[in-house]
């Protein structure tokens, strides 16, 4: 499924999980679940050695990854093998996908299934190769802002993004967080409508998911939070909180029509 297709449904769920953790052959079934729970898209990290846009939750379970045997040609096995209803979306870093080669490597994302990419550290202003390879092959490279984006380079960014739009909640790495803040408020409100929104990095609870999507973004992005529990083995609690947090974000969603 596109992404285009899964935003017409309404505002939805994206949910992150590091592929490897706790082990390879663990994520498809853990992939499986959340979208059971209530996942809409399933953003698959590709663990890194140097995740720079990553806490300490995200860096722990990267490591753990790793030293169970996840690589790239690994991580596109599993998420060929994590076959579900949702977009799938690859998030992680450039020099991983330069050294396989963009065309290989959006090639491996169409064939996985995985029909978006993010890339933290790769600006628009840089990614025309990537761009045009992820075009080859139906493949949606997702670019973010943040709240001290320029306003010029909001609207750049807002026109050339692919899927989405990723609105990152707040300045820094990821991470759960205790409240929604004002400026993520007003990232929402200043970026153009004109692709789907979708707030990341720090929304940990039901309430916070609800509060971006009523400020006026088309999905709340979830991933800490659900690291963690991965982390401790509590995969029950996990999928109550991936269900609560489907809950929360239709309902806000609905209040914001009436």
């Amino acid at each position: 499924m596109r992404l285009s297709e899964a935003f017409e449904k309404g505002p939805l769920l994206i949910v992150y999980l590091c592929s490897g953790d706790p082990s390879p052959g663990a994520t498809p079934e853990l992939v499986r679940r959340l979208v059971r729970a209530g996942a809409d898209i399933i953003e698959l990290g590709l663990p890194h050695s140097d995740p720079i846009a990553e806490g300490p939750t995200i860096q722990a379970a990267m490591q753990r990854a790793i030293a169970a045997g996840m690589n790239t040609d690994v991580y596109f096995q599993v998420a060929e093998e994590a076959d579900v209803p949702v977009p799938k979306v690859f998030m992680g870093y450039y020099n991983m996908v330069y050294a396989r080669g963009l065309e290989r490597f959006a090639r491996d994302c169409a064939r996985c299934g995985i029909t978006g990419m993010i890339v933290p550290d790769l600006p628009p202003e840089e990614a025309a190769p990537l761009k045009e390879a992820c075009g080859k092959h139906g493949v949606d490279l997702i670019y973010l802002v943040a709240p001290n984006t320029p306003p010029a380079r909001i609207d750049l960014i807002a026109e050339e993004t692919g899927g989405f739009l990723y609105l990152v909640a707040r300045t820094g790495v990821t991470g759960a967080r205790s409240e929604v803040l004002q400026d993520t408020r007003d990232l929402i409100a200043r970026v153009p409508g004109k692709k789907p929104k979708a707030v990341g990095f720090g929304i940990s609870t039901p309430d916070q998911a609800a509060e971006v999507i009523r400020a006026g973004a088309d999905a709340a992005i979830v991933g800490s939070a659900c690291v963690d529990l991965i982390a401790r083995g509590r995969i029950d609690e996990l999928e109550a909180l991936v269900g609560e947090m489907k809950k929360a974000v239709k309902a806000a969603g609905r209040a914001r029509l009436q």
